[in-house]
């Protein structure tokens, strides 16, 4: 019987993924990550392992948590960006914390309750969106490399969450109804901006509100707390105005009318592709630029240093640096990495 270490949050997926993975016949061992605050779910995660049979180990992973995620989470948002520290996670802690869990007890897999689909092909390992688009999550996979794919079994790719959900509740399952988890796990509910002014070593500085011609229209709280395309908390005295563009470098807020929100072409870097084989020729893609956002067609090309741009078949008027730019065809993920800037005078120098 083959061994399976499965990424246990208490949660109702990854207890079903438990389930399906034991009637696929395998040998299901459970870690359980603590990653922020006290551990209150324990008893909940011990009472899934217990109800289905395998052992589970709990693991405290807190400071290499805070150290590659909760604190580039800090700079970023402090160097005037807006991150996805999900994505980050998911490769720098949860998969490295599994696959040395698997390592130990020579286990031959690792898997989790993540919706998506992988495909075996040609000794490479593809990533492809979950049946159910609704909740498709193969945009939060879009760091891991080709040994993690290698050993690893998403069960509930093929499968909607209401399917998931009778399942449970036809085991008897207590967590059948448990409500999906909305927020970061270590904002436990709570406003980013509080938790900036909470844990940030240098807090926030106000700055100058620019409009597009360099006209003074007001002081900022922060760069931190305002991101592309909001209008809440921003002066008002000539109509609706939008964020536009985040200066880090003089600290300055740039806002603008609906008309002049937008673009359609960017950089990304810091990129991973899924097949291990970096990008040598334009392609045409479609580009999720948020994890819900709807897919865009896209010209994306090579540049040096690991970074392409990206040309839109239209305006987009979200595009905020710091987010994750997944690129697709069809179905299947073909990586991506972070947005870099869309200011068209950056776009300039290259």
């Amino acid at each position: 019987m083959k061994k399976v270490v499965l990424a246990l949050s208490g949660g109702v997926d990854s207890a079903i993924a438990a389930h399906m993975l034991q009637q696929d016949g395998f040998a299901v061992h459970g870690l359980n990550l603590l990653t922020w605050g006290e551990d209150h779910q324990r008893s909940g995660v011990q009472e899934i392992a217990d109800s289905l049979g395998f052992p589970v180990d709990f693991l405290d992973v807190r400071q290499p948590f805070h150290e590659q995620v909760v604190q580039p989470f800090l700079d970023a948002y402090l160097g005037g960006q807006t991150p996805s520290p999900c994505v980050f996670c998911n490769r720098q802690v949860k998969w490295n914390a599994i696959l040395q869990k698997a390592d130990q007890i020579s286990a031959d897999f690792v898997a989790t309750g993540h919706y998506a689909r992988l495909e075996r092909r040609e000794g490479n390992t593809e990533i492809w969106k979950a049946a159910d688009s609704s909740k498709d999550q193969s945009y939060m996979l879009t760091f891991l490399t080709q040994p993690m794919l290698n050993r690893t079994i998403l069960p509930l790719g093929n499968y909607t969450k209401p399917e998931i959900r009778q399942i449970a509740a036809d085991l008897g399952m207590a967590v059948s109804d448990k409500p999906d988890s909305q927020d970061l796990c270590f904002l436990a509910c709570g406003d980013y901006r509080d938790f900036l002014r909470e844990h940030a070593q240098t807090p926030p500085l106000p700055g100058p509100i620019f409009n597009q011609k360099g006209e003074l229209l007001g002081q900022h709280q922060g760069l931190a707390f305002y991101t592309i395309g909001q209008r809440k908390g921003l002066p008002s005295s000539t109509g609706a105005l939008y964020v536009i563009e985040k200066r880090s470098e003089d600290n300055s807020l740039v806002v603008g009318f609906l008309n002049e929100l937008g673009a359609d072409r960017f950089f990304v870097d810091q990129l991973n592709w899924i097949s291990g084989k970096i990008l040598t020729e334009p392609i045409y893609a479609e580009v999720k630029i948020r994890y819900k956002a709807l897919p865009i067609e896209a010209r994306v090309e090579p540049l040096a240093g690991n970074l392409v741009t990206v040309k839109t078949s239209r305006l987009l008027r979200d595009i905020t640096p710091g987010q994750i730019a997944a690129f697709y065809q069809g179905d299947k993920l073909l990586g991506g990495g972070v947005i870099r800037d869309h200011s068209a005078l950056l776009f300039q120098q290259f």
